[in-house]
């Protein structure tokens, strides 16, 4: 529930050192001040014959605009006070680390150009600039430079500022562009005429982030937002020139647990609403050269049914779990697409996860999971032949990339892993011929070679086997003694896949090593390990990550002393499950923007998303539901006993997990447990559920969670 500066000699010498134990001094010094007291309002909430007293329901009042409103935004500035106190000894060392991390970024540097209808698109970054440019060069690469949006100068003077989606008309003279300024993703949709840089008059409020133009370049489709519920309502119809207020609503969803949204197929032949909740959805288009005519449902809606749909020349693709648990691919004519004309093509695999189809002229591209594993097979629609690509390494993510030309035979896809740098490769699909164009370059020097990373697989308490990911530097000693960060999710069946960040080499070249749980909850082993970490039973969730600690504990990665965990959005409430269980197990942890108030925020169908939600956690309206939800959730179960050391963060302004969860969840702790050990909350009180848009400020935030880590083992350097 919810994204050059130049290092000192002596820095870059102390970023190669192997282990902690380099850097090691004396033990930080927390300071001797008093923690914040959130005043108790009891609130008794009875429901299913059990009475619960919340004495903190009052902090909901800022979202509400009730009477305590300003009474929770100083409490809030009373919280971060408190942790700017607390953390001020390590103020130099989180400068340090934020300009450790920066200088890694290539500051001026441009995008791999993407060919789409005439046009080659990239952005470009300028040294010392936030934001980028949007740009294009007409039919050749030696073309003159035409800059589209200039996000840099669009966001200058603004705390937050966010594009959503661009959208250029079918005749290349106009974009369509969605701006967020308070990190609600809520967006206003503009539009630009690219010959003469004139902003029109139009501007659409309250959308989803874009719009979808038709093909007489003078009509948009765009989703609608609810602005109370933030729920995605309305698809709308607008034409330009035409005042947003008199916009014609196209479609209207009328089931509260279901996103909505409007896009363009790739042939550009179709506009496509889609509808889908957890467990089902249905989609309805119209010719993209007849806006005004009415949308078509391709199949209704059926129980417990998912599918997708991909349009060839010849006929539609529908991804589908209908009697398929780990999805089947099937196909139907262009002018019969019920179910009852569907025919099945590549059957549902036991081992086998289908994620999406990517269609070409000439090929589709499947993207699949097996072994836990993202896998690339293309198909030639001539013979039907087949080939899998191949990546190399034992943890990975790839995933295709921007092949807007339908005609193309070339595949671009995108490459990573905990010691590969985001890589962009073009793949001849015809002669088979790999081309890398770009891998993000590590300002300062990286060595692949210098790291190790590892597929591990831990064994939960019903005996599955949890894969996990893990990478450290050479020299890493398995003795029990070094820090370890494992980090988790394990929700809405989003697999978390091994990736590259350079931010984390400062964890790693300070001898941290760095794991991911592929806990159950996400899809990573198909759609099962979905199923069985979520409704009734999440509880598989938190207990695997608790087994992915023991097992690195047992295999002497690490110890308790020096285990960390983090996790964000629900991998937050994964946090706050796991050290109401196991609160002896971590030396520190990190929760980022947690959903941990998850009993009360389902109840109130007024905050955002709460009904989507419903497919995910349950509706605690129903008995079951309501104790089983209570039986794990974080607030809930808070208990006079000791907790770890933990920072928790959030953001005033955050549309997916609102900032009251985290601050009630910490003035409880605070109030109930029985250790000395630090709790801080920091609220961002500019951003949202992604925190800083920027593409350095966010780097501030992840320098102060190092240095709350590194502190705690006593590193400061």
């Amino acid at each position: 529930m919810y994204n050059k500066l130049l290092l000192f000699t002596g820095l870059i010498l102390l970023a190669a050192c192997n282990n902690s134990s380099d850097m090691k001094t004396t033990p930080y010094q927390w300071p001797d001040v008093k923690a914040p007291v959130a005043e108790l309002k009891p609130l008794q909430r009875i429901l299913h014959g059990d009475t619960v007293t919340d004495n903190y329901y009052w902090m909901i009042d800022y979202f509400k605009n009730g009477p305590d409103s300003t009474k929770v935004v100083d409490y809030l500035k009373t919280e971060n006070a408190y942790l700017d106190t607390m953390m001020s000894g390590t103020k130099n060392f989180q400068q340090q680390l934020f300009a450790e991390m920066k200088a890694r970024i290539k500051e001026k540097d441009e995008s791999v150009p993407v060919f789409n209808n005439g046009y080659f698109y990239y952005t470009r970054t300028d040294e010392g600039k936030e934001y980028y440019k949007y740009c294009r060069k007409k039919g050749s690469l030696t073309a003159p430079e035409e800059i589209v949006l200039d996000v840099d100068a669009m966001a200058e003077g603004k705390a937050y500022y966010d594009i959503g989606e661009i959208e250029i008309s079918e005749d290349n003279k106009l974009v369509a562009y969605g701006v967020d300024e308070i990190s609600r993703r809520e967006y206003v949709v503009h539009v630009k005429n690219l010959e003469t840089g004139e902003i029109y008059k139009d501007a659409i409020p309250r959308t989803e982030g874009g719009a979808v133009w038709a093909n007489d370049n003078k009509t948009l489709f765009y989703t609608s937002k609810n602005p109370e519920t933030l729920l995605s309502e309305k698809i709308k119809r607008h034409a330009l020139g035409t005042d947003a207020a008199s916009d014609v609503t196209v479609y209207e969803e009328l089931d509260k647990s279901n996103y909505i949204g409007v896009s363009k197929t790739k042939n550009n032949r179709y506009i496509v609403i889609g509808s889908q909740a957890t467990m089902s959805s249905d989609y309805r288009m119209i010719d993209a050269a007849k806006p005004d005519a009415a949308f078509k449902v391709f199949q209704p809606r059926m129980k417990d049914v998912l599918y997708s749909v991909t349009p060839l020349a010849d006929k539609f693709l529908i991804k589908t779990n209908w009697n398929a648990k780990n999805f089947r691919l099937m196909e139907c004519p262009l002018d019969k697409t019920e179910s009852s004309n569907w025919k099945e093509i590549i059957p549902n695999r036991s081992d086998v996860l289908l994620e999406g189809v990517d269609e070409f002229k000439d090929f589709i591209v499947l993207t699949e999971r097996k072994n836990g594993l993202t896998q690339l097979t293309i198909q030639s629609l001539a013979d039907g032949k087949e080939h899998v690509l191949d990546f190399g390494e034992p943890a990975y993510a790839a995933w295709p990339g921007a092949n807007p030309d339908y005609n193309s035979s070339t595949l671009r896809y995108q490459f990573t892993s905990l010691v590969t740098p985001s890589s962009t490769i073009d793949y001849n699909m015809a002669t088979r011929e790999k081309k890398l164009l770009k891998q993000a370059e590590v300002v300062g020097g990286y060595n692949a070679a210098d790291y190790v990373t590892e597929r591990l697989y831990a064994t939960a308490k019903d005996g599955t086997k949890i894969p996990i990911s893990i990478v450290y530097k050479k020299g890493f000693e398995k003795n029990g003694k070094a820090p370890l960060l494992l980090y988790g999710y394990g929700s809405y069946g989003n697999s978390i896949d091994a990736y590259f960040g350079s931010g984390r080499l400062s964890l790693l070249n300070r001898g941290f090593a760095f794991a991911i749980g592929h806990i159950r909850g996400g899809q990573e082993m198909g759609r099962q390990w979905y199923d069985d970490g979520k409704l009734m039973k999440k509880m598989n969730t938190f207990t695997d990550f608790i087994d992915c600690g023991e097992f690195l504990i047992k295999e002497k990665y690490t110890s308790e002393e020096h285990l960390y965990a983090e996790g964000g959005s629900a991998g937050g409430l994964l946090m706050g499950a796991v050290i109401n269980l196991a609160p002896d197990m971590w030396r520190g942890v990190v929760s980022a923007v947690p959903f941990v108030d998850v009993v009360n925020t389902m109840l109130d169908e007024s905050i955002p998303l709460t009904t989507n939600e419903f497919d995910e956690w349950g509706n605690p309206k129903n008995k079951d539901a309501y104790f089983y939800m209570k039986s794990y959730a974080p607030y809930e179960n808070i208990e006079k006993k000791n907790y770890p050391n933990m920072l928790v963060t959030t953001g005033l302004h955050d549309s997916q997990v609102q900032y009251f969860e985290p601050a009630k969840w910490v003035a409880k702790l605070r109030a109930t447990k029985t250790d000395n050990n630090v709790l801080l909350l920091h609220t961002n009180m500019d951003f949202g559920h992604g925190g800083a848009s920027g593409r350095f400020d966010y780097l501030k935030e992840v320098a102060l969670k190092y240095s709350f880590m590194l502190s705690l083992e006593g590193i400061d350097k």
